[in-house]
C-alpha cells in the first residue's frame, strides 16, 4: 500500500537534485509539478502545456496530489537530465530555448516541439526543415506604417543572400523592402502588438531603426518564422566570423531590450516643452532609441550610452539650475555632448530606468560600440 507522506518526501528529495531543481522546459527554479509519463519536473506555467498533451504527458503536483509507489519509482529512474539528453539531443545551436520570463507562445511551442513532434531526438528531421533549410516563405499579418490595420503580406527569407523580403501582394515579384541580416533583430512582443503571437522585426535604414510588427494566427508557424530568422542570422554571423565559436555567436543572433516604456523628454536647452515618447534601451548596441508611440515604424532619434570613463552617467533628480521645482520622478542622463532630462509617470519607473542605464554604463565598451558611437555622432552633424 502506498505511503503518501513517504512518497511525497521522496519526490521532494528528487526535486532538490541539481538536475531536477529547475523546470525541465524553461529553467524556472523550484518546480512543483511533474510529468509521470515523461519523468520530468516542471514549473506551474509549463505544466499547463503538458496538460494539453494528454497522450504525451500526464501532470501531477508533487506536493498536493496522491502518488502511487510505481509512479514514484518511475520518476526515480528518469529525471530532467536523462529526459533532456534524449528530447534535446539534436537542438540546432540557433534554435531559441525559452526562459522563465519568455512569452507563452515560445514556451508552448518549445514543449510541443520537444515531446509531441520530437523535433530534436534525431529520429525525424522533417520538422526542422521548416526553419533550417536556408529558405522560408510565408504569409504574415503586418501592421500598416501609418495606421493600426494589419494586412496580409508575403515574406521571403533567404540564406543565399542573407535577406528578408516582403511583398504587398502575394503574387508580386517586386518586394516592398529588402532587409539585410546585418542589423536585423526579431523579438516577440505580444502585449505591445496586442496579439499572443506578435513579433517585432527591427532593422537599420540609413542608420535609423525601423520596425515591422507582424503576427500569424498559427503559433507553430510564427515560432518557425522566428527560428528561421535566427537560423539565417546565425549563418550570416558565421560567414562574417568563420573562426568564432557557436557559443560566442548565439547571444548575438537576436536580442531583447533591457527596458522599454514611456517617458517624457525635453530638448537640449530644457526650455522646450516635454513630449511623451516610447523609449527602448538595448544593452547589445548600447542605444536608447525613442519613438512617438510604442507601435511606430520609424525611430525619431537615439542616444548612445557609453561608460563612466567616457563621460556618461545617470542620476535621480533634475539638473542644477533647472527651470522648474515641480518636476517629479526625473532621470538625468549625462553624455559628453549634452544633458538629457526625462520625466517618468511613477517612482518605480524612475528606479527601473536608472537601474537599466547604470547596467549599460557599467559594461565595458567593445570595438563595435566605438563605431556605433562615431556613426551616431556623425548622423547628428
Amino acid at each position: 500500500m502506498a505511503s503518501p507522506e513517504r512518497n511525497k518526501k521522496m519526490l521532494l528529495d528528487m526535486v532538490k537534485q541539481p538536475s531536477n531543481d529547475h523546470c525541465a522546459d524553461c529553467g524556472a527554479p523550484e518546480p512543483d509539478w511533474a510529468s509521470y509519463k515523461l519523468g520530468v519536473f516542471v514549473c506551474v506555467n509549463c505544466s499547463g502545456t503538458h496538460r494539453d498533451l494528454p497522450a504525451i504527458s500526464r501532470i501531477k503536483s508533487i506536493r498536493l496530489d496522491f502518488w502511487d509507489d510505481s509512479l514514484v519509482e518511475f520518476m526515480k529512474t528518469r529525471g530532467n537530465a536523462a529526459a533532456n539528453a534524449f528530447y534535446e539531443k539534436c537542438v540546432p545551436p540557433f534554435y531559441y530555448r525559452p526562459q522563465e520570463k519568455d512569452c507563452v507562445v515560445l514556451k508552448d511551442q518549445w514543449i510541443r516541439a520537444k515531446y509531441e513532434r520530437r523535433e530534436f531526438t534525431g529520429e525525424n528531421n522533417s520538422f526542422q526543415q521548416g526553419y533550417s533549410s536556408g529558405l522560408y516563405e510565408g504569409i504574415l499579418w503586418k501592421k500598416g506604417k501609418d495606421n493600426k490595420q494589419f494586412l496580409k503580406r508575403r515574406f521571403l527569407l533567404s540564406e543565399t543572400d542573407f535577406t528578408l523580403r516582403y511583398f504587398t501582394k502575394e503574387d508580386s515579384k517586386k518586394p516592398k523592402a529588402v532587409i539585410s541580416m546585418k542589423d536585423l533583430n526579431a523579438v516577440f512582443q505580444p502585449e505591445k502588438i496586442g496579439h499572443p503571437h506578435g513579433l517585432q522585426i527591427s532593422y537599420l535604414e540609413e542608420e535609423r531603426t525601423r520596425n515591422l510588427f507582424v503576427y500569424h494566427d498559427n503559433s507553430q508557424e510564427i515560432v518557425s518564422c522566428f527560428n528561421a530568422i535566427r537560423a539565417t542570422r546565425f549563418a550570416y554571423l558565421k560567414k562574417v566570423d568563420p573562426n568564432a565559436r557557436d557559443s560566442d555567436l548565439v547571444p548575438l543572433i537576436t536580442r531583447s531590450s533591457i527596458k522599454e516604456g514611456y517617458m517624457e523628454k525635453t530638448g537640449p536647452t530644457q526650455w522646450e516643452p516635454f513630449k511623451k515618447r516610447w523609449f527602448i534601451l538595448n544593452l547589445t548596441d548600447r542605444k536608447l532609441s525613442y519613438f512617438k508611440t510604442s507601435l511606430d515604424a520609424l525611430e525619431l532619434g537615439a542616444v548612445f550610452i557609453g561608460t563612466e570613463g567616457h563621460g556618461y552617467s545617470v542620476r535621480e533628480g533634475q539638473p542644477k539650475g533647472s527651470r522648474s521645482s515641480r518636476w517629479r520622478f526625473v532621470v538625468t542622463l549625462e553624455t559628453p555632448d549634452r544633458q538629457f532630462v526625462f520625466l517618468c509617470d511613477q517612482e518605480q519607473d524612475q528606479r527601473e530606468w536608472i537601474e537599466a542605464f547604470k547596467l549599460v554604463i557599467s559594461q565595458p565598451m567593445l570595438p563595435q560600440h566605438y563605431n556605433t558611437e562615431a556613426n551616431m555622432r556623425r548622423m547628428k552633424k
